[in-house]
């Protein structure tokens, strides 16, 4: 457990204390696990849904007291250094206006925002207000994400990066059984801002502006379709987004349809290329390795902070400068979101769309 306690005054807390702001994201339970302990305490919960919340209570041995039905109410009361924004997309604007102005930080998960409309009113807040807002992917804990990275930098070994080809999904929320509280607002334009475009093309868009540190793609065509309408009536179960830059390109695949569940890619330089078919390994090719496909497991070869919750405390205190175009970063997660909009902007009207968008 991760030093659980109803008392904000309590002297044996940790330095840094969390509130948590939503319950219906199921990456939720991250935060509980002991797998995700670290130096901080979770000080309140936000959760409207009393059920949702006493299911939590009482799966995690949580009490009562931690728990509040208002927002502004518990960062009143328990006054904590950073938020985690674990409920619907589209109440990450609602979590960002309530802490920002009392000086409190805060991480999202992904994606960022509903929209490019919410997304620069959160960006103007936290920088209006001097806070942090960071968003968590699964994908910048691994391994293979940062070995890529570091490895596209040898430039001698696998030249400029000229394609990337991102795989992200699973079977369907439905079909692989997320509670009801996430599925009904999952699959709602509305709080997810879309379908699987926004939950997994996003994946791609942070790990490629990562890759490219921080370049904008000039122009943005989508496709969309849905294979399950009788289970998904109201947002697409397939998409699938080209991204093209001076010089390179990047398709993104994500699908509620896949057989297995999947985040892997594929990246391409000019001398060689690297697939990371998991976590935890890469393949590679390329002149250095004689033109033959070696691959590496990346236990003890590359250190990557496995708990976000960790991330989000040590940048919180200054011991982590985040990166101008890091995985977490609002600089690379405001690329996205333009991403993602030039995305459904380009499905709408069947026409390849320019960016940048308009302020």
């Amino acid at each position: 457990m991760v030093g659980l306690t109803t008392n904000a005054q309590n002297t044996s807390f940790p330095e840094t204390s969390l509130a948590v702001a939503g319950l219906s994201h199921g990456h939720s339970h991250w935060i509980f696990q002991d797998e995700f302990k670290g130096d901080y305490a979770i000080v309140g919960i936000y959760e409207p849904n009393i059920s949702l919340a006493s299911k939590y209570q009482i799966q995690y041995g949580m009490d009562s007291n931690l728990f509040y039905t208002n927002l502004e109410e518990m960062l009143d009361n328990v006054k904590p250094h950073g938020v985690l924004a674990f409920g619907s997309v589209y109440e990450h604007l609602q979590v960002v206006e309530a802490a920002a102005p009392r000086g409190i930080h805060v991480m999202v998960e992904k994606p960022l925002a509903t929209s490019w409309e919410h997304a620069k009113k959160m960006e103007k807040a936290a920088q209006d207000h001097g806070i942090y807002l960071l968003t968590n992917y699964e994908t910048s804990w691994y391994p293979s994400t940062e070995a890529t990275y570091q490895y596209m930098l040898d430039g001698d070994q696998f030249g400029p990066l000229k394609k990337a080809v991102f795989h992200h999904g699973h079977k369907g929320p439905q079909e692989i059984g997320v509670g009801p509280e996430f599925l009904e607002w999952l699959t709602d334009p509305i709080l997810n801002g879309g379908g699987v475009l926004m939950d997994f093309g996003c994946y791609g868009a942070n790990i490629m502006t990562y890759l490219l540190e921080g370049q904008l793609p000039h122009s943005i065509t989508a496709i969309t379709q849905n294979h399950k309408p009788e289970i998904y009536t109201k947002v697409e179960d397939e998409a699938t987004i080209v991204l093209e830059y001076d010089g390179a390109q990047a398709i993104i695949q994500a699908s509620w349809n896949w057989p297995y569940d999947r985040k892997d890619m594929e990246v391409y330089g000019t001398k060689g290329y690297i697939i990371a078919p998991d976590k935890n390994h890469i393949k590679f090719r390329s002149p250095q390795t004689n033109n033959k496909l070696v691959s590496t497991p990346l236990r003890d070869i590359i250190t990557v902070y496995s708990n976000p919750f960790q991330y989000f405390v040590e940048v919180i205190s200054g011991k982590i400068n985040i990166p101008s175009f890091g995985l977490y970063s609002i600089e690379n997660n405001m690329v996205v979101v333009q991403i993602l909009e030039a995305a459904k902007l380009s499905v709408l009207s069947g026409k390849t769309v320019r960016l940048p968008l308009e302020k």
